[in-house]
């Protein structure tokens, strides 16, 4: 039963659960509405039977009463019991001999006035009875009977209309079930239809968001979200395979030249030079390949992440250019630690650095802090700096600047920001550059760990 369900539509199922709960409840409506009607109509016997029972026992109390009992033909039966219990007078057709109830049961029934249902036939009247009875001068009781054919009569009536109007009604809500669910289900297969399309193209494009403002809409406009953020990873994704395929492009072939030459004069030919100049392009290869699988690896936040000090990943990396052409300082609070990939975050470091020496005109500067729950890692040179409006550009990938920054024709492939960014992102942190007056502030927030 479980699998059955379950292998059903969305719309059958919404369709079945809604209607099997309007089958509950018409039933209960239905049952609530007879019970209601019966209760209603057997008062109403009761109060009209207890009403000429009153009338009678007033004309006895004022020894007006009449014989025959004057009541309308159809309507009411009734007999007057003296103290004895003796019948002493009665209606038009009504039973002389025996009464209706027996003195003792007539007697308590006019103490309690509740009302009775007795068989008819016994009594020679029809079908079933609705019996009061009415306390009189003298001691004397007046039992009163109305038939109770006129109740049953009008509740055979209404389950027959129940019987066939329900299920009419069932099918019908049944039907505006399944119609309303379909209608309120077609944003959903309008989604469907545009994901499919997607998937057969390749290509994500919006999906068709519906006005109403449901959950239906803010599904839409969360997968259109994923999709945008798709088709800009896929815009990435082609543009790092273009701009990589160009990059390799150059030193594969100045490689291919030399050793073409090489080959075919290999007398006239300075070998030595050739393998300089052919290791110096394979180094160029190995680099380039190196930073990309680093961007592949933060990209896919492959990271081993476990408590690092910041001011010692600092020391080591200011050691490293112990040699350089300027001095590079450190400058550290205290303990900063960070939660985060060691190898990645020191080639973080070593980036900045290799951009601030190579740029600097007498000195770099390395500080670390923590600031409002961030570890502050800024790189500062006295270089020559960028224009404000290439602060973010230089942090694309393969990005490269033609002013005083490359002043020294020293050709790098252009990832070293782009890393730098990543492996901030990688670590929920952030990177930006800013304007030291003079030169250039590379800083990097990460989250204190």
């Amino acid at each position: 039963m479980v699998m059955w369900w379950r292998r059903r539509s969305l719309r059958a199922r919404l369709t079945l659960a809604t209607s099997a709960g309007l089958a509950v409840a018409l039933a209960l409506a239905a049952v609530l509405l007879v019970n209601a009607l019966r209760v209603s109509l057997i008062r109403g016997l009761d109060l009209s039977a207890r009403q000429g029972a009153v009338e009678v026992a007033a004309l006895i109390n004022q020894n007006r009463l009449p014989s025959p009992v004057p009541v309308a033909p159809g309507t009411l039966t009734i007999q007057v019991l003296d103290a004895s219990g003796r019948i002493i007078n009665v209606s038009p057709g009504a039973d002389r001999l025996v009464p209706m109830l027996p003195p003792a049961q007539a007697q308590a029934a006019a103490r309690s006035g509740q009302a009775r249902t007795l068989s008819g036939p016994p009594l020679g009247m029809p079908s079933l009875i609705r019996v009061v009875a009415v306390r009189a001068a003298g001691q004397q009781v007046v039992i009163a009977a109305v038939s109770y054919a006129e109740v049953r009569d009008s509740l055979a009536t209404l389950v027959k209309v129940l019987a066939i109007g329900t299920p009419l009604l069932f099918a019908l809500l049944a039907l505006a079930t399944w119609l309303l669910t379909g209608y309120t289900l077609r944003p959903i297969a309008a989604l469907r239809r545009g994901a499919a399309e997607v998937t057969e193209t390749g290509v994500p494009r919006d999906l068709p968001v519906p006005p109403a403002r449901d959950e239906v809409r803010s599904l839409a406009v969360t997968l259109n979200d994923m999709l945008s953020r798709l088709a800009e990873a896929q815009q990435r994704q082609r543009d790092l395979v273009s701009d990589t395929a160009h990059e390799l492009r150059s030193p594969i072939a100045s490689i291919r030249a030399q050793l073409e030459v090489a080959l075919d004069h290999p007398d006239g030919l300075d070998w030595a030079e050739t393998a300089r100049d052919v290791h110096a392009d394979t180094l160029r290869l190995a680099r380039l390949t190196e930073d990309l699988l680093l961007l592949a690896r933060l990209d896919g936040q492959h990271l081993r992440r476990k408590p690092i000090d910041l001011a010692v990943v600092c020391e080591w990396a200011a050691a490293r250019y112990a040699t350089a052409r300027v001095p590079v300082r450190v400058e550290a609070a205290g303990v900063c630690v960070v939660a985060g990939d060691q190898d990645a975050l020191g080639r973080l470091l070593v980036n900045l650095l290799d951009n601030a020496v190579r740029h600097a005109a007498s000195q770099v500067c390395v500080s670390v802090r923590e600031e409002g729950g961030w570890a502050v890692l800024a790189v500062t040179d006295d270089g020559p700096g960028i224009p404000p409006e290439d602060a973010e550009r230089v942090f694309g990938r393969f990005a490269r600047l033609d002013d005083a920054r490359d002043r020294d024709g020293e050709e790098g492939a252009g990832l070293g920001l782009a890393i730098v960014r990543s492996t901030a992102e990688a670590h929920g942190g952030s990177a930006s550059l800013g304007d030291a007056r003079p030169g250039l502030r590379a800083t990097v927030r990460l989250p204190l760990s």
